[in-house]
């Protein structure tokens, strides 16, 4: 069977989105049919906003992207398919591949990844969420016993909470402003509380809530030559750090974290593909799936992202379908 052109989901960087014809050419081994794919709330509604700023255009790029910033650009990071056409061994196989929102696509077989039979193939658009969480909690270096805060329960904060829970001893404090993500707290684990009850004098926090309040939590809570890792991503937002106060003399040390690197403290051994095997493999858990909360189809992507930078809702992850 033929495919000869696809359908793919553009943004146009001003809060609006096209649906467009995608032309299939003979490049790539495997021809891949979409059943899902994801759509990352911090970055991508940053790009469906046109909020890249211009000295990050290229480390922004995702792996497939066609199209310039701010747009349009077909752009996306987390996609889940059955492999249709290629080599015998790989027809029918679930994949994991780190592309856009299109309806089949062709590619090497060396960019996708195998989903264990363990893992759901409708969980397993968490790859690239767990891996930023993977990646997040190798830089904080947390151990057994620390007290360990995550400020921000987003998708990506609620996976390092759970990360850090799975490590003996630890005690795990997840702080969000919005109480109705308490339920959180019970599926993984772990404390959840709201800034104004969360505890201080904390080992390690790591904070992904994309705000400057969230920002000064973080700072406020950690305990002396604690460390606090700045997850968060602003695009061109300009955010003012509180580095008086009780900053210096707690001797705080304010690490940046971020995906595109594999973390210094795993750098020689790893690289991009055995970080991203081990983030599917992770979620095998069932508990994770409170984490996808909202699902709408592929055609209505210009609607739901449009949606989700309006904010307001309780949306985590939406999960698009391609039925």
């Amino acid at each position: 069977m033929t495919t000869p052109y696809a359908h793919a989901f553009w943004s146009l960087g001003d809060r609006r989105g096209e649906i467009r014809q995608a032309e299939l050419d003979d490049a790539g081994d495997l021809m891949i049919r979409t059943c899902y794919s994801a759509i990352s709330r911090g970055s991508e509604t940053l790009v469906f906003s046109g909020l890249v700023p211009e000295s990050e255009y290229d480390r922004m790029r995702a792996p497939f992207q066609r199209g310039d910033f701010p747009g349009p650009v077909k752009y996306g990071y987390s996609n889940v398919g059955v492999v249709e056409q290629g080599a015998h061994d790989w027809h029918g196989q679930a994949v994991y591949a780190l592309y856009p929102h299109q309806t089949h696509y062709r590619i090497q077989a060396g960019d996708v990844i195998p989903i264990p039979e363990n893992v759901p193939p409708q969980r397993a658009i968490l790859a690239a969420n767990m891996e930023t969480a993977l990646n997040a909690t190798w830089d904080g270096s947390p151990g057994p016993g620390d007290r360990i805060s995550v400020v921000g329960a987003g998708v990506v904060g609620s996976l390092v909470a759970w990360l850090c829970a799975r490590i003996p001893g630890t005690q795990v404090q997840l702080i969000d402003i919005d109480d109705r993500k308490a339920f959180l707290g019970d599926a993984f684990g772990v404390q959840f509380c709201t800034p104004d009850r969360a505890e201080g004098e904390r080992d390690l926090v790591f904070h992904a809530s994309a705000s400057e309040a969230g920002l000064a939590t973080a700072l406020s809570i950690a305990g002396f030559e604690a460390r606090v890792v700045e997850m968060s991503w602003y695009g061109d937002r300009e955010i003012r750090l509180p580095l008086g106060g009780a900053f210096h003399a707690k001797r705080l040390d304010l690490r940046s974290s971020q995906v595109g690197s594999v973390s210094p403290s795993h750098r020689p051994r790893w690289d991009h593909k055995r970080r991203l095997t081990l983030a599917l493999s992770l979620l095998e858990h069932d508990c994770l799936d409170v984490l996808i909360n909202s699902e709408s189809h592929f055609r209505d992507l210009p609607e739901t992202l449009e949606r989700l930078c309006r904010g307001g809702d309780d949306t985590l992850c939406e999960r698009i379908h391609y039925d």
